[in-house]
């Protein structure tokens, strides 16, 4: 019998409206709705198509599917997806992005079903975060600041660099993954309800100066806004909640002693391209070097009209010297775990995605931001193995 639950989990997380999938079916909007409802079952050449479309196997579309086999959707809250974007929240986009979280969600607990994890460090973070925060009576920036600090040295961040921010983040157990958001979206994260913590970066080429702010910018909605919810936000509680984020994103990456010093260095505060050498020490844009110098008090109202002017003058608000020599970051921390795993012949990669998932590894590309070679590499391995026990795996 087809499953048009499967189908429908399909649909809300590749964005698409049962009207914009009946017209690439060549079927009417009505026709989708039966197939999700089981009032009628696809003929072959539709069901093929939505194979095509979605990079599944035939049998996905006749047995439950992870999503319905792990229970999991009610771990995942649309109203707590914080966005960083230039628009507000579009609810059929949250929904969309909170069922490719419960994909994700539901695959990280196939990958670690019995693996013995150790506290999460970010959670053990949030909560004293949370705890200073409860009880302290100092203003709403102090106390961002104060947390940021704090994060910095929770996560054992080294004091003057931004070097491995991606590896510290992830270590502490965030999980970080890529994808195609679109052009409004930056960045997204979440809690789950069962407290895992998520971040999602947008794949369009960015800088990896820009993606360092996004990931901290993110990881302050983790930290500062936890349980909010984003959605029923209106459009002035939605920028103050942003300010709050890029406040702490600043306070995170220039730690207030450190770039105070470096400040000092500086010849003339209005110049960007004097601000060159800490951005290739801090990897963070010359934007924010001079709203964290500006923010600290080290230069001045007027002078930073003056160097936002200059930055304009010079195109640098487009695109900066050394954003295409500096690396830019990516997510390891999942691909390691599969990696390891595989190589230890504790999971048959083939296994997985063939019988167990019933897709194609490009599906698992749009899942996970993990280039398809990666999966194809283990395409080859005849080996039968399946997941058992891996108490004694690293991670």
């Amino acid at each position: 019998m087809f499953m048009g639950e499967n189908l429908t989990n399909l649909r809300i997380m590749h964005g698409y409206s049962r009207k914009e999938l009946s017209e690439k079916l060549g079927v009417t909007e009505q026709a989708v709705w039966q197939y999700e409802n089981a009032y009628t079952s696809p003929k072959v050449p539709i069901v093929n198509e939505l194979i095509r479309i979605f990079s599944v196997k035939s049998k996905y579309f006749y047995e439950k599917d992870m999503l319905a086999r792990q229970n999991n959707a009610t771990n995942i809250n649309v109203m707590n997806i914080a966005y960083r974007s230039k628009v507000m929240n579009v609810i059929s986009k949250t929904q969309t992005e909170a069922k490719h979280v419960e994909y994700l969600d539901t695959f990280v607990n196939y990958i670690t079903s019995q693996i013995s994890l150790p506290t999460l460090k970010i959670i053990e973070l949030r909560e004293e975060a949370i705890q200073y925060m409860n009880h302290s009576h100092e203003d709403r920036p102090t106390q961002i600041q104060y947390v940021a600090k704090l994060a910095r040295q929770r996560l054992n961040l080294e004091p003057a660099t931004n070097e491995n921010l991606m590896f510290w983040i992830e270590k502490s157990g965030v999980y970080v993954f890529e994808k195609a958001i679109g052009e409004g979206i930056d960045a997204y994260s979440l809690w789950t309800r069962k407290d895992r913590p998520f971040i999602i970066l947008g794949n369009i080429k960015r800088s990896a100066v820009r993606r360092n702010f996004d990931i901290a910018h993110e990881l302050g909605h983790l930290l500062l806004h936890y349980r909010q919810e984003f959605v029923s936000l209106d459009r002035k509680e939605h920028k103050e909640i942003e300010n709050e984020a890029n406040l702490f994103a600043g306070a995170f990456l220039l730690p207030e002693e450190e770039f105070a010093q470096d400040i000092k260095a500086i010849p003339q505060l209005t110049n960007p391209d004097h601000y060159l050498e800490l951005k290739n020490k801090w990897k963070t844009s010359l934007q924010v070097l001079g709203y964290r110098a500006a923010n600290l008090g080290l230069m001045d109202a007027k002078s930073h009209r003056n160097f936002y002017a200059a930055m304009h003058r010079r195109g640098y608000l487009e695109r900066e010297p050394f954003d295409q020599t500096i690396p830019l970051q990516t997510p390891m921390r999942i691909r390691t775990i599969i990696d390891l795993l595989a190589k230890k012949g504790l999971v048959d990669i083939r296994h997985m995605i063939e019988q167990d998932w019933k897709v194609e590894t490009s599906f698992f590309h749009h899942l996970t931001g993990i280039k398809t070679e990666f999966f194809n590499s283990y395409m080859t391995n005849r080996s039968t193995a399946t997941i058992r026990d891996m108490k004694n795996i690293p991670t």
